[in-house]
Protein backbone atom coordinates (compact mmCIF):
# COMPACT_ATOMS: atom_id res chain seq x y z
CA UNK A 1 0.00 0.00 0.00
CA UNK A 2 1.07 3.38 -0.78
CA UNK A 3 0.34 6.33 1.54
CA UNK A 4 1.58 9.69 2.72
CA UNK A 5 4.46 9.79 4.78
CA UNK A 6 3.91 11.11 8.39
CA UNK A 7 6.62 11.90 11.39
CA UNK A 8 6.11 8.37 12.72
CA UNK A 9 7.65 6.97 9.66
CA UNK A 10 10.50 9.26 10.65
CA UNK A 11 13.14 6.48 12.18
CA UNK A 12 12.25 4.12 9.00
CA UNK A 13 12.89 6.97 6.23
CA UNK A 14 16.04 7.50 8.23
CA UNK A 15 16.76 3.88 7.91
CA UNK A 16 16.19 3.20 4.03
CA UNK A 17 17.99 6.42 2.81
CA UNK A 18 20.81 5.19 5.29
CA UNK A 19 21.15 1.90 3.39
CA UNK A 20 20.61 3.28 0.17
CA UNK A 21 23.35 6.06 -0.19
CA UNK A 22 26.83 6.45 0.50
CA UNK A 23 26.50 10.38 -0.06
CA UNK A 24 24.14 13.18 -0.51
CA UNK A 25 21.64 11.45 2.48
CA UNK A 26 19.15 13.48 3.56
CA UNK A 27 19.33 13.79 7.53
CA UNK A 28 16.56 13.15 10.34
CA UNK A 29 16.62 16.94 10.50
CA UNK A 30 15.50 16.89 6.65
CA UNK A 31 13.24 14.64 6.69
CA UNK A 32 11.38 16.49 9.50
CA UNK A 33 11.61 19.73 7.64
CA UNK A 34 10.61 17.93 4.73
CA UNK A 35 7.71 16.28 6.30
CA UNK A 36 6.58 19.47 7.96
CA UNK A 37 6.78 23.02 6.86
CA UNK A 38 8.71 22.63 3.32
CA UNK A 39 6.21 23.17 -0.03
CA UNK A 40 6.61 18.91 -0.34
CA UNK A 41 4.71 15.54 -0.22
CA UNK A 42 6.34 12.46 0.82
CA UNK A 43 4.47 8.63 -0.09
CA UNK A 44 5.56 5.63 1.22
CA UNK A 45 5.10 1.60 0.25
CA UNK A 46 4.09 -0.18 3.20
CA UNK A 47 3.81 -3.88 3.86
CA UNK A 48 2.22 -5.64 6.85
CA UNK A 49 3.87 -2.34 8.81
CA UNK A 50 7.30 -2.71 7.15
CA UNK A 51 8.18 0.85 4.86
CA UNK A 52 10.03 -0.88 1.80
CA UNK A 53 10.59 2.38 0.27
CA UNK A 54 9.64 6.01 -0.28
CA UNK A 55 9.17 8.88 -2.66
CA UNK A 56 9.04 12.81 -1.94
CA UNK A 57 7.99 15.62 -4.49
CA UNK A 58 8.76 19.15 -4.61
CA UNK A 59 6.52 21.72 -5.44
CA UNK A 60 7.43 25.28 -6.93
CA UNK A 61 5.08 27.43 -5.93
CA UNK A 62 3.09 29.71 -8.30
CA UNK A 63 3.83 27.13 -10.94
CA UNK A 64 2.36 23.83 -12.09
CA UNK A 65 6.01 22.38 -11.87
CA UNK A 66 6.94 19.61 -9.29
CA UNK A 67 9.91 17.74 -9.05
CA UNK A 68 11.08 14.02 -7.57
CA UNK A 69 13.41 15.20 -5.41
CA UNK A 70 14.26 12.21 -3.63
CA UNK A 71 13.10 8.10 -3.85
CA UNK A 72 14.43 5.36 -2.74
CA UNK A 73 13.43 1.28 -2.19
CA UNK A 74 14.69 -0.74 0.68
CA UNK A 75 17.69 -2.94 -0.92
CA UNK A 76 15.64 -6.38 0.33
CA UNK A 77 12.99 -5.17 -1.62
CA UNK A 78 14.49 -4.41 -4.85
CA UNK A 79 13.03 -6.12 -7.78
CA UNK A 80 9.27 -6.37 -7.10
CA UNK A 81 8.07 -3.53 -8.64
CA UNK A 82 7.94 -1.12 -5.45
CA UNK A 83 10.03 1.91 -7.06
CA UNK A 84 7.86 1.84 -10.30
CA UNK A 85 4.71 1.99 -8.25
CA UNK A 86 6.23 4.77 -5.79
CA UNK A 87 7.36 6.80 -9.47
CA UNK A 88 3.75 6.13 -10.55
CA UNK A 89 1.88 7.58 -7.40
CA UNK A 90 4.14 10.26 -7.35
CA UNK A 91 2.93 11.29 -10.76
CA UNK A 92 -0.46 10.84 -9.38
CA UNK A 93 0.07 13.12 -6.84
CA UNK A 94 1.34 15.75 -9.15
CA UNK A 95 -1.19 16.13 -10.90
CA UNK A 96 -3.80 15.93 -8.27
CA UNK A 97 -2.04 19.15 -7.32
CA UNK A 98 -2.21 20.71 -10.81
CA UNK A 99 1.42 19.77 -12.09
CA UNK A 100 1.49 18.70 -15.81
CA UNK A 101 5.54 18.34 -15.62
CA UNK A 102 7.90 16.38 -13.16
CA UNK A 103 11.58 16.48 -13.58
CA UNK A 104 14.29 14.88 -11.59
CA UNK A 105 17.90 14.03 -11.15
CA UNK A 106 19.52 10.59 -11.01
CA UNK A 107 23.29 9.83 -11.27
CA UNK A 108 24.65 9.21 -14.43
CA UNK A 109 25.88 5.37 -13.11
CA UNK A 110 22.36 4.62 -11.56
CA UNK A 111 21.60 2.48 -14.33
CA UNK A 112 18.85 0.80 -12.86
CA UNK A 113 16.54 3.96 -12.04
CA UNK A 114 17.32 5.35 -15.55
CA UNK A 115 16.35 2.43 -16.93
CA UNK A 116 12.79 2.50 -14.83
CA UNK A 117 12.58 6.45 -15.94
CA UNK A 118 13.05 5.67 -19.32
CA UNK A 119 10.27 3.12 -19.10
CA UNK A 120 8.24 5.17 -17.57
CA UNK A 121 8.11 7.88 -20.24
CA UNK A 122 10.71 10.33 -18.57
CA UNK A 123 12.49 12.31 -21.70
CA UNK A 124 16.52 13.48 -20.82
CA UNK A 125 17.34 17.06 -20.37
CA UNK A 126 20.70 17.21 -20.01
CA UNK A 127 23.81 16.20 -18.31
CA UNK A 128 24.71 17.55 -14.94
CA UNK A 129 28.89 17.47 -14.30
CA UNK A 130 29.83 17.51 -10.39
CA UNK A 131 26.34 17.50 -8.82
CA UNK A 132 26.65 14.99 -6.25
CA UNK A 133 29.14 15.54 -3.25
CA UNK A 134 31.18 12.56 -4.45
CA UNK A 135 31.69 14.77 -7.86
CA UNK A 136 29.44 12.45 -9.76
CA UNK A 137 27.42 13.73 -12.81
CA UNK A 138 23.24 13.56 -12.92
CA UNK A 139 21.16 12.95 -15.70
CA UNK A 140 18.18 15.33 -15.66
CA UNK A 141 14.88 13.79 -17.12
CA UNK A 142 11.47 14.87 -17.48
CA UNK A 143 8.07 14.33 -17.96
CA UNK A 144 4.91 15.75 -19.35
CA UNK A 145 1.87 14.31 -16.91
CA UNK A 146 -0.73 16.04 -19.41
CA UNK A 147 0.44 14.48 -22.92
CA UNK A 148 -2.70 16.32 -24.51
CA UNK A 149 -1.26 19.57 -24.15
CA UNK A 150 1.54 20.29 -26.58
CA UNK A 151 2.91 23.60 -25.77
CA UNK A 152 4.11 25.77 -28.72
CA UNK A 153 7.84 26.13 -26.80
CA UNK A 154 10.63 29.13 -28.74
CA UNK A 155 14.53 27.68 -29.24
CA UNK A 156 15.10 29.96 -25.70
CA UNK A 157 18.59 28.81 -24.08
CA UNK A 158 18.57 29.11 -20.32
CA UNK A 159 20.51 31.52 -18.31
CA UNK A 160 20.88 31.87 -14.77
CA UNK A 161 21.40 35.54 -13.38
CA UNK A 162 24.63 35.59 -10.86
CA UNK A 163 23.85 38.70 -9.29
CA UNK A 164 20.30 39.44 -7.41
CA UNK A 165 19.49 42.24 -9.27
CA UNK A 166 20.33 41.21 -12.84
CA UNK A 167 16.67 39.41 -13.53
CA UNK A 168 16.00 41.82 -16.17
CA UNK A 169 19.51 41.75 -18.07
CA UNK A 170 19.16 37.35 -18.06
CA UNK A 171 15.69 37.58 -19.24
CA UNK A 172 16.88 40.22 -22.10
CA UNK A 173 20.02 37.51 -23.22
CA UNK A 174 17.48 34.49 -22.84
CA UNK A 175 15.16 36.30 -25.22
CA UNK A 176 18.27 37.73 -27.58
CA UNK A 177 19.66 34.21 -27.66
CA UNK A 178 16.61 33.04 -28.56
CA UNK A 179 16.35 35.28 -31.40
CA UNK A 180 20.45 35.35 -32.55
CA UNK A 181 21.92 31.70 -31.61
CA UNK A 182 25.70 33.49 -31.61
CA UNK A 183 25.17 35.73 -29.01
CA UNK A 184 26.88 34.37 -26.04
CA UNK A 185 25.71 34.34 -22.87
CA UNK A 186 28.26 35.13 -19.71
CA UNK A 187 28.59 37.66 -17.23
CA UNK A 188 30.03 40.87 -18.54
CA UNK A 189 26.88 40.58 -21.05
CA UNK A 190 24.62 40.78 -18.14
CA UNK A 191 26.79 43.48 -15.97
CA UNK A 192 26.85 45.32 -19.48
CA UNK A 193 23.15 45.41 -20.38
CA UNK A 194 22.82 46.22 -16.35
CA UNK A 195 25.24 49.65 -16.06
CA UNK A 196 22.74 50.56 -19.70
CA UNK A 197 19.30 49.61 -18.24
CA UNK A 198 19.88 50.11 -14.32
CA UNK A 199 16.93 52.69 -13.20
CA UNK A 200 20.20 53.54 -10.59
CA UNK A 201 18.00 52.92 -7.19
CA UNK A 202 15.64 50.42 -5.88
CA UNK A 203 13.96 49.22 -2.35
CA UNK A 204 17.07 48.90 -1.29
CA UNK A 205 20.59 48.05 -2.65
CA UNK A 206 21.54 48.38 -6.38
CA UNK A 207 19.19 49.46 -8.89
CA UNK A 208 16.92 47.50 -10.86
CA UNK A 209 16.10 47.42 -14.28
CA UNK A 210 12.64 48.87 -15.80
CA UNK A 211 11.13 48.75 -19.48
CA UNK A 212 12.88 51.49 -21.09
CA UNK A 213 16.47 50.88 -20.43
CA UNK A 214 15.95 47.65 -21.23
CA UNK A 215 14.18 48.01 -24.60
CA UNK A 216 17.06 50.20 -25.05
CA UNK A 217 19.96 47.84 -24.93
CA UNK A 218 18.23 45.17 -26.89
CA UNK A 219 17.32 47.86 -29.67
CA UNK A 220 21.17 49.35 -29.65
CA UNK A 221 21.75 45.21 -30.46
CA UNK A 222 20.17 45.64 -33.68
CA UNK A 223 16.55 44.04 -32.34
CA UNK A 224 13.20 45.21 -32.96
CA UNK A 225 11.12 45.98 -29.67
CA UNK A 226 7.99 47.01 -28.88
CA UNK A 227 7.21 47.95 -24.93
CA UNK A 228 3.63 47.65 -22.81
CA UNK A 229 3.23 49.75 -20.22
CA UNK A 230 0.23 50.16 -18.31
CA UNK A 231 1.39 53.36 -16.65
CA UNK A 232 3.14 56.52 -17.91
CA UNK A 233 4.77 57.54 -14.35
CA UNK A 234 7.27 56.49 -13.62
CA UNK A 235 8.00 52.94 -12.39
CA UNK A 236 8.89 51.74 -9.31
CA UNK A 237 8.86 54.77 -7.78
CA UNK A 238 6.44 54.06 -5.14
CA UNK A 239 8.21 51.99 -3.35
CA UNK A 240 11.46 53.91 -2.67
CA UNK A 241 10.85 56.31 0.34
CA UNK A 242 13.88 58.65 -0.08
CA UNK A 243 12.63 61.81 -2.41
CA UNK A 244 16.17 62.34 -3.82
CA UNK A 245 16.31 58.30 -5.02
CA UNK A 246 12.67 58.74 -6.61
CA UNK A 247 13.50 62.03 -8.06
CA UNK A 248 16.93 60.29 -9.34
CA UNK A 249 14.61 57.56 -10.72
CA UNK A 250 12.32 60.06 -11.94
CA UNK A 251 14.99 61.49 -14.24
CA UNK A 252 16.31 58.47 -15.51
CA UNK A 253 13.39 56.84 -16.57
CA UNK A 254 12.73 60.54 -18.41
CA UNK A 255 15.88 60.24 -20.07
CA UNK A 256 15.84 56.03 -21.32
CA UNK A 257 11.90 58.11 -22.78
CA UNK A 258 13.76 60.92 -24.67
CA UNK A 259 16.08 58.94 -26.29
CA UNK A 260 13.38 55.87 -27.41
CA UNK A 261 10.99 58.47 -28.40
CA UNK A 262 13.83 59.21 -31.10
CA UNK A 263 13.92 55.84 -32.36
CA UNK A 264 11.77 53.76 -34.14
CA UNK A 265 10.55 51.72 -30.98
CA UNK A 266 6.70 51.34 -30.29
CA UNK A 267 5.83 52.58 -26.87
CA UNK A 268 2.31 51.75 -25.62
CA UNK A 269 0.53 52.53 -22.56
CA UNK A 270 -1.80 49.73 -22.23
CA UNK A 271 -1.45 45.89 -21.19
CA UNK A 272 -1.55 42.70 -23.04
CA UNK A 273 -3.83 40.38 -21.66
CA UNK A 274 -3.05 36.73 -22.47
CA UNK A 275 -4.65 36.24 -26.21
CA UNK A 276 -2.82 39.23 -27.19
CA UNK A 277 0.70 37.88 -25.82
CA UNK A 278 0.46 34.67 -27.25
CA UNK A 279 -0.35 36.15 -30.84
CA UNK A 280 2.89 37.88 -30.09
CA UNK A 281 4.37 34.84 -30.03
CA UNK A 282 2.46 33.42 -32.45
CA UNK A 283 4.43 36.36 -35.06
CA UNK A 284 7.92 35.35 -33.60
CA UNK A 285 8.30 38.00 -30.64
CA UNK A 286 9.85 36.50 -27.50
CA UNK A 287 8.13 38.75 -24.51
CA UNK A 288 10.22 39.84 -21.48
CA UNK A 289 8.31 40.07 -18.42
CA UNK A 290 7.46 41.93 -15.51
CA UNK A 291 6.29 40.00 -12.51
CA UNK A 292 5.44 40.64 -8.65
CA UNK A 293 8.07 38.08 -7.19
CA UNK A 294 5.65 37.40 -4.10
CA UNK A 295 3.43 34.66 -6.24
CA UNK A 296 7.14 32.30 -6.72
CA UNK A 297 8.55 33.31 -4.17
CA UNK A 298 6.58 35.15 -1.10
CA UNK A 299 8.53 38.56 -1.37
CA UNK A 300 7.56 41.49 -3.13
CA UNK A 301 10.43 42.44 -5.47
CA UNK A 302 9.98 43.09 -9.21
CA UNK A 303 11.40 40.31 -11.11
CA UNK A 304 12.08 39.73 -14.96
CA UNK A 305 11.38 36.61 -16.79
CA UNK A 306 11.14 35.86 -20.17
CA UNK A 307 8.01 33.40 -22.20
CA UNK A 308 9.56 30.92 -23.91
CA UNK A 309 5.92 28.99 -24.73
CA UNK A 310 2.52 28.45 -24.23
CA UNK A 311 -0.99 25.77 -24.98
CA UNK A 312 -4.39 25.71 -24.13
CA UNK A 313 -3.99 26.28 -20.60
CA UNK A 314 -0.39 27.25 -19.82
CA UNK A 315 2.45 29.60 -20.46
CA UNK A 316 5.96 28.55 -19.99
CA UNK A 317 8.61 30.45 -18.88
CA UNK A 318 12.62 30.43 -18.19
CA UNK A 319 13.10 32.52 -14.39
CA UNK A 320 16.71 33.31 -14.08
CA UNK A 321 16.68 33.05 -10.48
CA UNK A 322 17.64 29.90 -9.17
CA UNK A 323 16.31 29.68 -5.16
CA UNK A 324 18.64 27.36 -3.62
CA UNK A 325 17.98 27.79 -0.46
CA UNK A 326 14.38 26.13 -1.06
CA UNK A 327 16.11 23.25 -2.72
CA UNK A 328 15.50 24.79 -6.38
CA UNK A 329 17.83 23.82 -9.52
CA UNK A 330 18.26 25.55 -12.81
CA UNK A 331 16.15 22.54 -14.14
CA UNK A 332 13.23 23.88 -11.55
CA UNK A 333 13.50 27.19 -13.53
CA UNK A 334 13.56 26.28 -17.32
CA UNK A 335 10.16 26.21 -19.21
CA UNK A 336 7.86 26.39 -15.97
CA UNK A 337 4.45 25.76 -16.91
CA UNK A 338 2.18 28.46 -15.16
CA UNK A 339 -1.65 28.50 -15.66
CA UNK A 340 -2.73 31.68 -17.67
CA UNK A 341 -5.17 32.73 -14.78
CA UNK A 342 -2.13 32.54 -12.59
CA UNK A 343 0.32 34.32 -14.70
CA UNK A 344 -1.76 37.04 -15.50
CA UNK A 345 -2.50 37.59 -11.92
CA UNK A 346 1.55 38.00 -11.31
CA UNK A 347 2.18 39.50 -14.43
CA UNK A 348 1.75 42.93 -12.03
CA UNK A 349 4.13 45.08 -9.04
CA UNK A 350 3.44 47.05 -6.74
CA UNK A 351 -0.02 48.27 -5.15
CA UNK A 352 -0.77 50.50 -8.58
CA UNK A 353 -0.41 47.00 -10.83
CA UNK A 354 2.54 48.42 -12.86
CA UNK A 355 2.43 46.01 -15.74
CA UNK A 356 5.47 46.23 -18.08
CA UNK A 357 5.84 43.57 -21.15
CA UNK A 358 8.92 44.01 -23.84
CA UNK A 359 8.73 41.92 -27.08
CA UNK A 360 11.84 40.91 -29.14
CA UNK A 361 11.66 40.39 -32.64
CA UNK A 362 14.51 39.35 -34.94
CA UNK A 363 15.02 43.02 -36.83
CA UNK A 364 13.87 43.02 -40.71
CA UNK A 365 15.55 46.56 -41.61
CA UNK A 366 18.87 46.93 -39.24
CA UNK A 367 21.67 45.77 -39.27
CA UNK A 368 23.30 44.75 -36.38
CA UNK A 369 26.62 46.10 -34.48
Amino acid sequence: MIRAATLDDLDALVRIEDRCFDTDRISRRNFRYLLTKANAATLVDEQFGVIRGYSMVLFHSGTSLARLYSYAVDPPYRGQGVGRALVKASEDLALDRECVTLRLEVRRDNRASIKLFEGQGYRYLESVPDYYQDHASALRFEKNLAPHLNPELARVPYYQQTLDFTCGPASLMMAMKGLQSDIELNRKLELRLWRESTTVFMTSGHGGCGPYGLALAAFHRGFDVEVYVNDEGALFITSVRDPEKREVMQIVQEDFLDELKALPVKIVYSALNCHELQEKMEQGGIPVVLISSYRLYQEKFPHWIVVTGFDEHYFYVHDPYVDYPSGKTATDCINMPILKKDFQRMARYGKTGQKSVLILRKSKSRRRH
